[in-house]
């Protein structure tokens, strides 16, 4: 891991491989070795930037300047000027769709390519909304994640009984939440008031015309595959991909079958 400051704040980052560039943007409540499997196949011909989301893994808590998912992406472009990296692509699930978005709307000449895994780039629906808020105030409140917001959360980003499909990475998933205290948890609620406080991008996507791969879990939860499928609709000339047998975390849940459809996606749009 390598590190970056932001206005006094320190952003980590993974730096892995040679070529062409990904930059990778991992879900909220996880961190950049979310996308180990993918790094480790996808480093062997492209350079892999994976940066953590303020208040996640290694880095510090957002600077005060940055307030906004568009803020964030101006982040990440700060990162990449300081590497000097001109060209790049974005994958990104979850919140990394949703700011990888953003960066592909800021930086158009730059971008090369666009994969939207699990993700929405419209308002958070209202009911969601409201349910999201409730968990990030008990989490600011109390500064932890009491034991029955565990048991809420974690199904939300694994299929239908994740918990007997993949024991250790639920059991993972359910202890990282678990060590969340303190003045991180308050660091990481604010981070979700950013996320699902975004504003709505589908005007603005229909701009897109860098090449753009659209990917969701079949038993995605709380990205369903309807909203895949809008964004899809909205986005001319995009790519539509389920992943079977996978719920939000679709990269763990379904590793090959997510690199494999990237290395396809990928060999196409942005030759190695």
């Amino acid at each position: 891991m390598q590190t970056f400051a932001i206005d006094g704040q320190q952003m980590t980052y993974r730096d892995q491989g040679t070529g062409p560039v990904l930059v990778f943007g991992h879900s909220y409540l996880w961190d950049s070795a979310m996308w180990a499997p993918q790094i480790a196949e996808l480093s062997q011909h492209y350079r892999c930037i994976v940066p953590d989301f303020w208040a996640h893994g290694g880095s510090d808590s957002a600077p005060s300047t940055t307030r906004t998912l568009r803020d964030y992406a101006d982040n990440v472009l700060a990162l990449l000027d300081h590497l000097e990296i001109e060209k790049f692509a974005v994958i990104g699930l979850s919140v990394g769709g949703m700011w990888g978005a953003e960066l592909a709307l800021k930086a158009s000449a730059r971008v090369t390519a666009l994969v939207l895994m699990d993700t929405f780039l419209g308002y958070e629906p209202e009911v969601m909304h409201a349910r999201y808020f409730a968990m990030l105030d008990t989490l600011r409140d109390q500064q932890h994640v009491p034991a029955p917001l565990i048991d809420m959360i974690v199904p939300l980003f694994f299929r239908r009984d994740g918990h007997l499909h993949n024991p250790q990475l639920v059991s993972a998933f359910r202890h990282s939440l678990a060590q969340l205290q303190g003045d991180r948890a308050v660091a990481v609620s604010e981070m979700g008031r950013m996320v699902f406080g975004r504003r709505d991008t589908f005007d603005d996507i229909e701009q897109l015309t860098v090449p753009t791969l659209i990917m969701s879990g079949l038993e995605d939860n709380p990205r369903p595959p309807l909203e895949a499928q809008l964004m899809h609709d909205a986005i001319d000339g995009s790519e539509y991909v389920l992943i079977p047998d996978a719920g939000h975390i679709s990269n763990l849940e379904q590793p090959q079958f997510v690199t494999e459809q990237l290395q396809r996606f990928l060999s196409k749009v942005l030759p190695a």
